[in-house]
């Protein structure tokens, strides 16, 4: 099966055609670092990750390119380094690290690259120098502006009027604007914020400006997917397709436009302005970070996302199942094979991640039912398709101890050791006596052809008896 994406640009699934098989390129847009990211932010991280590996089957790993800048100058960078009174350099550092540590739990691979706006200056200002050479920008009371008459295709990409672009463009309608809907691509620095020497004078670049440079400097253009969230459409991504085509006249910017739907907490779009966020940082303290990356993908990409409780529960559920047929089948050696069809073709059409993990299901079932060569296969198959979704890369055991006190896993070891030992010797009196005791600490005990393992029940009404 071919790989289809859907294409915000072309408002249709369309059979992906890279410029060069052999040199595939993702750009997605990245962190601004003055916090922690929250799980509405890791929304693209994850889904862009997981096509990130896609690509990387169908065309081999070094072909794939993928870059994801980082925004380390900014306003809120600014106001957070002046309240700390540190260098901004202290701010971005600290929570780039925290980003990096947090992605990782939930299974995010290292991108190719990772360029960072204020190593990018000298191609800001060059592609700003072009694009006012090229009379698609014009200085303006210490200013560079995008001017948007010039690019006879602006609002191509949103679909948006010309009234709603200006509307939506979160900026006051200064009054040394050639158009209501021009953008700063340069600007004066304020006191005490960083600044750059520029030919427009010291200052520093607006926000759509850093993208295309990062995306020209890493990896040229024409890019064959751009990737980021529904709230980046406009004005960020038309802004960026409109200076990238206008600073070199080049036919395309990108040739696949991808975008993934809100994140809500509650009625609203999760939000660090709002206030309503639950942070990554905080969240991988209290579940795994596998099961957060389950309930990001549970639903389609392209669909909102309600955040809940309950789908964090339910996301572990599913993946105790997953790890159950995985320790169930302990005496098992997985046949190496790829994944499996129905789980290819579900993820080659558009990333369709519910079907994929329906298939992770029927999988597991298999496995769980299924004998011999046979099940020595699908397990093979389970570990290949959930793997590439980023899944069932720990041990089953560790899954299951999870949060449990290593006194008490220890004691249970004996137990089922002990146990074991009983049911070889045929004494079913004791070994019956030790299932009764682990069950009075909510052990539950799995017996194979190698012997035994156990896993702690889930107890609705609080953890288990630990005395």
């Amino acid at each position: 099966m071919v790989l289809k994406l859907y294409d915000t640009l072309a408002r249709e699934k369309r059979a992906f055609v890279p410029v060069n098989p052999e040199r595939v390129t993702m750009y997605v847009c990245g962190p601004t670092v003055y916090n922690y990211a929250h799980v509405g932010n890791a929304r693209p991280v994850v889904v862009f990750d997981t096509l990130f590996r896609l690509l990387r089957r169908i065309y081999g790993e070094s072909a794939v390119l993928y870059a994801a800048n980082v925004t380390d100058v900014d306003d809120k960078i600014n106001r957070k380094a002046m309240e700390e009174g540190v260098p901004i350099e202290t701010i971005t550092a600290r929570y780039l690290d925290a980003y990096h540590a947090d992605m990782s739990a939930l299974g995010a691979l290292k991108t190719s690259f990772e360029p960072r706006a204020t190593q990018t200056m000298d191609a800001i200002i060059a592609m700003i120098g072009r694009l006012v050479r090229n009379n698609a920008a014009y200085a303006a009371e210490g200013h560079v502006l995008f001017n948007t008459a010039a690019y006879s295709d602006y609002g191509k990409l949103s679909r948006r009027s010309l009234d709603d672009m200006i509307a939506g463009a979160r900026v006051d309608v200064a009054p040394y604007k050639q158009n209501a809907a021009d953008f700063v691509l340069w600007k004066p620095s304020k006191p005490g914020e960083p600044v750059w020497e520029s030919p427009f004078g010291p200052g520093r670049p607006g926000w759509h400006i850093e993208c295309s440079a990062m995306i020209e400097q890493t990896l040229g253009l024409p890019i064959d997917i751009h990737g980021g969230g529904n709230d980046l459409i406009f004005p960020h991504h038309e802004n960026e397709m409109a200076q990238g085509l206008c600073a070199d006249h080049v036919p395309a910017y990108s040739n696949y436009w991808l975008h993934n739907g809100f994140l809500n907490f509650g009625d609203e779009k999760m939000s660090k302005s709002l206030g309503n966020v639950v942070l990554v940082h905080d969240l991988i303290t209290k579940v795994p970070g596998e099961a957060i990356r389950w309930a990001l993908l549970s639903a389609h990409y392209r669909q909102p996302l309600a955040w809940t409780e309950e789908l964090l529960e339910q996301s572990v559920k599913q993946l105790d199942r997953l790890y159950g047929a995985l320790q169930d089948s302990a005496d098992v050696e997985a046949t190496a094979v790829g994944p499996s069809a129905a789980f290819l073709e579900a993820m080659e059409d558009d990333l369709n991640t519910p079907r994929a993990i329906a298939e992770l299901h029927a999988l597991a079932s298999r496995v769980q039912t299924e004998r011999g060569a046979e099940r020595a296969a699908t397990k093979g198959e389970l570990l290949a398709s959930a793997h590439l979704l980023g899944f069932l890369g720990g041990d089953p055991t560790a899954w299951f101890r999870r949060g449990v006190d290593p006194a008490l896993a220890a004691r249970i070891d004996a137990m089922v050791a002990e146990r074991v030992a009983a049911r070889a010797a045929k004494d079913w009196t004791k070994a019956d006596a030790i299932r009764a005791e682990l069950t009075a600490l909510n052990a539950e005990v799995m017996d194979n052809a190698t012997g035994a393992t156990w896993r702690i029940k889930e107890q609705p009404d609080g953890p288990a008896d630990q005395d």
